[in-house]
């Protein structure tokens, strides 16, 4: 089951692309965090998704930078790099690489039968407390204005 609203965000710390270790709790007291799962890095929906944050980062995030975007997957920080370079990711890109899945099924959004994370987002206020989610299927695209109007209900 997926974490749900209201609860406390499971804390975690994954490498980014770059592989400088990324602590969630360092946020508390100083950012809001959207945190978006997707299944792998260079596919159709998951690029079109990312590169949506990427374009916009103004109708997300006010001028002070909040909130946090984390991106997590099942790849490689290696696999991460490359993405990045190629696709000019400047948030953080997770490898939730070992333990294989971890922090997903931490999160209640791993898939066991195909071994990668579904479309689930959690945006996480300054506390330390999901205050919304959405989670979709490997197929489905999610939608950026979801996301601003969770971010300006905070």
């Amino acid at each position: 089951m997926a974490v749900q609203v209201g609860d406390e965000a499971p804390d975690f710390t994954l490498p980014d692309q770059d592989g400088t270790p990324v602590r969630l709790s360092d946020f508390r007291g100083l950012k809001n965090v959207l945190l978006v799962f997707y299944p792998l890095a260079f596919s159709g929906i998951c690029e079109g998704e990312l590169c949506a944050l990427r374009d916009d980062p103004a109708a997300l995030a006010g001028p002070d930078g909040d909130p946090q975007v984390l991106t997590v997957s099942v790849d490689s920080m290696f696999a991460h790099r490359a993405w990045a370079d190629q696709q000019g990711y400047k948030f953080p890109l997770l490898a939730d690489f070992w333990p294989h899945g971890k922090v997903a099924q931490d999160y209640g959004v791993f898939d066991e039968e195909r071994g990668v994370a579904v479309r689930g987002t959690f945006l996480i206020d300054k506390a330390g407390v999901v205050r919304w989610s959405v989670v979709k299927g490997i197929p489905e695209a999610r939608d950026l204005a979801e996301y601003r109007k969770a971010h300006a209900a905070l």
